[in-house]
């Protein structure tokens, strides 16, 4: 089996080689070979590679900055999707792609199953609901997993930030009334990795299990980075709860960000674990490394 990695150096697609080369031969590239500013050039790197699996890490998600920058995010979010579609349809290659909790307005109850209607709030979730239109549409085999509040050692994430800013201050505000589970890269890879093995094609939700808020999310890490040895100015208590309206965005976020994931773990016979232990996974992991 040969497999196409684009974005390969992402949070997500970082994670990626080391679940997916036990598979077959992989071949990844960043957007210095796949611009996804370029979509027509897609195409042909497909033709090709001639590959029997992409892996598309690849996505525009500065979530505020797509306010400003629309045409943008929708090229590549939206745009390059139906490039790749084309091509992998032509290829009889099969897709899988990574959307977004933000395709939700974040009004509904509960968890969000896969059917439930889609209302994006945002530049950012309305491109990325239309990339799995495009992909849809293009008739390519194609799993769609649809995540949430994904973080990764390396790159941008609010775990990340935490950390840094919990080491220059001792009092922090967070937003307290914005409900999902945060979601490893590293769990992402392992889903992906398990359900390229048996693939079924389809749209699932990947999250693991249990729920937060961005507060709380922000007190696990500080206790457990204290308890790893991180010299923190920051203290668990010091980490004032705040409703999002006390933190305007250009961006509206949806207020419920819960997935349902029982179709990923009944099709895939997956079990997936609680959001602390990916929390618990980082911080073991950038002390490993000295950066915590």
């Amino acid at each position: 089996m040969k497999l196409l990695l684009l974005g390969k150096d992402g949070q997500v697609g970082r994670a990626m080689p080391a679940a997916l080369q036990r598979l077959g031969e992989l071949v990844a590239y960043g957007r210095d070979v796949a611009d996804f500013e370029r979509p027509e050039t897609l195409g042909p790197l497909i033709d090709r590679e001639r590959p029997d699996v992409i892996v598309n890490a690849a996505a525009y998600t500065a979530v505020d900055l797509a306010e400003d920058e629309r045409q943008r995010a929708w090229t590549i979010n939206a745009g390059a999707m139906g490039a790749i579609g084309e091509a992998a349809n032509k290829n009889n290659a099969l897709v899988v792609h990574y959307s977004t909790d933000y395709v939700f307005d974040g009004m509904t109850e509960g968890a969000y199953t896969e059917d439930a209607h889609t209302s994006p709030l945002s530049v950012y979730g309305a491109s990325k609901l239309a990339g799995e239109v495009l992909l849809r549409d293009s008739g390519a085999r194609h799993i769609i997993l649809r995540t949430s509040w994904v973080y990764a050692p390396v790159g941008k994430s609010f775990p990340l930030t935490i950390l840094r800013l919990a080491k220059e201050r001792d009092a922090l505000t967070v937003v307290a009334d914005q409900h999902g589970a945060p979601t490893s890269a590293s769990l992402i890879a392992d889903v992906t990795a398990r359900a390229i093995e048996r693939p079924v094609p389809g749209l699932y939700h990947l999250a693991p299990t249990g729920e937060t808020t961005w507060h709380g999310l922000a007190q696990l890490l500080v206790t457990e980075a204290a308890a790893a040895g991180a010299n923190l100015k920051l203290k668990p208590e010091g980490i004032r709860a705040i409703p999002a309206a006390e933190y305007p965005t250009k961006a509206v976020r949806p207020a419920n960000s819960r997935l349902d994931t029982t179709k990923l773990q009944n099709t895939f016979g997956i079990t997936l674990p609680p959001w602390q232990d990916g929390v618990q996974q980082l911080i073991k992991t950038l002390a490993a490394e000295g950066r915590l």
